[in-house]
């Protein structure tokens, strides 16, 4: 149910790449974002990876570079750890999701998006009342899931944490904490949130590809553009799923560079880009951030 909007933030390994390096092929030129966390005096601190919860089966992203990282950091940082729980999140998700129900699902969906919803419903096949008890925050997150394109056990986050099997994981919110973030969200904004995945969801069925091609491509102008638009366009709905996100994890993070230990980061792509993404945060804070790849 986190699973999308992990890339805008929304809640998930290569099956070949489950603690072992992907095969990758001879004539690949381009790999997904990676920055390079250092002090002034030039000594690295860590290292940012940018992730896609859900991807196609065919996607090689695992680069020499990323898997010189993987092999030399101490400890993996992630938005949720637990990710191949499925059944505790399932759980966790019903929990939050159905205590402040707000009627038939089609009335808080604009017109013109109900043919997309409809769809959705034929490709989710299940009945048009099924997402009517469920608030619409959480009706957002799990048609996000029916719309995308990939897989979440193919999500780039899943892989690294097989990758790290035996070393320490930190997480920088958990399942509930992202949870109750999409829970706490004004009805008016999380309306807004559920016809903002329909719009994306018809908008990227003409080209299902683009994010996880732009992502795997290292295109983080475009990628960048891409946050600008659709949920993350709403002024209130960049705030609390963007903006305050980052700020609070920065923090966070500083915390964790502070110690001896190299730690990997990875997070959502999207919490990476522009002015209020991580890379420009850490270099408010005095750190020299500079992409590697």
């Amino acid at each position: 149910m986190l699973k999308r909007l992990a890339f805008g933030f929304a809640a998930l390994a290569l099956a070949t790449a489950c603690g072992e390096r992907a095969a990758q092929p001879p004539e690949q030129a381009t790999y997904p974002a990676l920055w390079e966390i250092a002090r002034e005096d030039g000594a690295v601190e860590g290292w940012l990876f940018g992730t896609v919860h859900a991807l196609p089966d065919d996607i090689a992203w695992r680069s020499p570079q990323l898997e010189q990282v993987i092999a030399d950091a101490d400890m993996l940082v992630v938005e949720v750890g637990d990710l191949g729980d499925g059944a505790k999140l399932s759980a966790l998700f019903e929990e939050l999701a159905f205590d402040r129900p707000e009627g038939p699902i089609r009335t808080r969906i604009r017109e013109d998006l109900r043919d997309e919803f409809d769809e959705l419903l034929v490709k989710a096949k299940v009945r048009r009342s099924y997402f009517d008890p469920m608030e619409s925050w959480a009706a957002a997150l799990a048609l996000a899931q029916v719309a995308q394109e990939g897989q979440s056990e193919n999500g780039a986050d899943r892989a690294l944490i097989e990758a790290f099997d035996g070393r320490d994981l930190i997480e920088l919110e958990g399942a509930r904490s992202q949870l109750a973030m999409f829970d706490s969200l004004p009805r008016a904004e999380q309306r807004d949130l559920l016809n903002a995945v329909l719009e994306e969801a018809a908008t990227h069925g003409r080209d299902p590809r683009r994010l996880s091609r732009l992502w795997r491509e290292g295109d983080t102008d475009e990628l960048q553009r891409l946050t600008q638009s659709g949920m993350l366009a709403d002024p209130e709905l960049r705030q609390a799923l963007l903006i305050d996100r980052n700020i609070v994890w920065a923090t966070r993070i500083e915390n964790l560079l502070s110690a001896s230990d190299q730690p990997l980061i990875a997070v959502g792509a999207g919490h990476l880009l522009g002015d209020d993404g991580l890379p420009a945060l850490l270099r408010a804070s005095g750190y020299v951030v500079t992409r590697v790849e």
